[in-house]
């Protein structure tokens, strides 16, 4: 059989990923203060882009319309055009920005209120700087400075020595009685039982430097400290001949002693939640706004189309990439913000009773009853509601926390999970400590007292979830 080559045609329908397109769904899926760092890193890279203010978009505006006809394809300028006319580039912020821009512009002049100067100043110590700091001062040789270094290196956020001895001398080309010396003394630097191996030898050292020598309390530190994190106090009781009034005394000792030195230096600043919209109260309806605090307003660099005519095919080409790119990046943004208030409009349309009364009105939703209710596909609803909060009038939430599922009820409704979690979470605060509720118990509260059909499964599964304990270990002897 002979092999040849053909040409053949052939019709078919494919789905092709622009570069546009990806760069639209890639900003519905970021965050806040990923979408700001994506901004400001185009602003850089484009030099057609620009961050204007109120006085001179609508001038900018016009030149780009008037600028669009040299650029040396017609089918392309009159895209772009219809792009300029379509994408409202005057509102594509301001009609779902929170503040005005007079009011950010104002506030941004203002300095932080109630903080401290050095606060704004200063940055957070670390914990390697504060121990380099006193090995420093105190009276080390050079050999010394350099196995403190390598220990100081070593350690965790929560200030434990994660290296072998042996392998902190093949580091520093020491010996390893050397090593055991300079861990000896950084051991006894603020904070007191840094550099410790196990909980036990951090809370020895503490108790070492405190003055404390009960024998009692030394042996409860070294040996029965997993007895005491799990409540065995009978048997303890029995071993040292106390009273569990007597033991009571000993916990109080441990508990003022810090098993975690390190974790009070972070390593950053925290980074706080800014949400992304907000929810208010006006009579008896809800007003969304946008929150576009510190968003900046984009525009098109007229000094790069105003009269400008290059010289050659390559210019040409680049400004009208970057041209494109720029308004792409723009109209992507306002369809940004546009699915994002259709879809918390739709939000708020079918957890009414959240925003009414709170989480225990929360009432089962999922993504394709929203995806239906505001005609968008269901991929494009959980995009934009990834890594998204919004503040309301019970708190900021993530807008995943309102699509849940539902357990039935006894006259065949249904009820929310996340309104189950807040009955269960309730029902245990206001526990005995001394007797606390069991998960079955639980199951037959809510099936007396609200008609939910729930199983002690999940229960504990729901109590998991929020990060409760069992019955057991929240049960408060003393």
């Amino acid at each position: 059989m002979a092999l040849e080559l053909r040409q053949q045609l052939k019709l078919s329908q494919q789905l092709v990923m622009t570069p546009q397109l990806q760069q639209a769904i890639k900003l519905l899926q970021l965050s806040r203060l990923e979408l700001l760092e994506n901004v400001q890193q185009e602003l850089l890279e484009n030099p057609l882009l620009e961050e204007t203010s109120d006085d001179d978009r609508q001038p900018e505006r016009v030149m780009a319309e008037d600028n669009l006809g040299p650029t040396g394809n017609s089918s392309d300028a009159a895209m772009e055009k219809e792009l300029l006319k379509n994408a409202e580039w005057d509102d594509y912020l301001g009609d779902f920005a929170s503040t005005g821009r007079q009011s950010q512009s104002r506030d941004s002049e203002i300095p932080e209120e109630g903080m401290a100067y050095d606060a704004r100043l200063a940055s957070k110590p670390s914990l390697d700087g504060h121990l380099g700091w006193q090995m420093h001062l105190s009276n080390f040789t050079p050999q010394q400075v350099t196995i403190g270094e390598t220990i100081i290196g070593s350690l965790n956020s929560a200030g434990y020595l994660r290296a072998t001895v042996e392998e902190i001398a093949q580091m520093a080309s020491a010996e390893p009685a050397a090593v055991e010396t300079v861990l000896y003394r950084l051991q006894r630097f603020d904070p007191v039982g840094v550099a410790a191996r196990t909980p036990s030898e951090c809370l020895l050292i503490q108790i070492e430097v405190c003055g404390y020598e009960d024998p009692i309390l030394i042996e409860l530190v070294r040996e029965h400290l997993e007895d005491l994190e799990k409540k065995r106090y009978k048997p303890l009781c029995k071993k040292f001949h106390m009273t569990m009034e007597k033991l009571k005394e000993y916990l109080e000792m441990i508990q003022t002693l810090d098993p975690m030195p390190g974790a009070s230096y972070g390593s950053g600043d925290p980074i706080y939640v800014s949400p992304d919209a907000f929810v208010y109260k006006y009579g008896d309806d809800f007003i969304i706004v946008l929150n576009e605090e510190g968003m900046p307003r984009l525009g098109l660099n007229t000094s790069y189309t105003d009269g400008t005519n290059p010289k050659n095919d390559k210019d040409k080409d680049y400004l009208q990439d970057k041209m494109r790119s720029a308004m792409w990046l723009m109209k992507s943004l306002y369809q940004r913000q546009r699915t994002l208030y259709k879809v918390l409009e739709s939000i708020v349309k079918f957890q009414r009773g959240f925003f009414d009364d709170g989480v225990t009105k929360l009432r089962p939703l999922i993504l394709k009853d929203v995806a239906d209710d505001i005609s968008m596909h269901e991929s494009t609803v959980s995009r934009i509601t990834s890594n998204k909060y919004v503040a309301t009038p019970h708190g900021i939430y993530e807008l995943k926390f309102f699509f849940n599922s539902s357990l039935e009820l006894d006259d065949g409704s249904t009820v929310g999970s996340e309104s189950v979690k807040a009955v269960i979470k309730k029902l245990i605060s206001g526990e005995n400590a001394k007797k606390p509720i069991s998960d079955e118990a639980i199951a037959d509260t809510l099936k007396e007292e609200l008609q939910i059909n729930i199983a002690r499964r999940t229960v504990a599964k729901y109590r998991t979830a929020m990060g409760i304990e069992s019955s057991s270990k929240r049960k408060t002897v003393f």
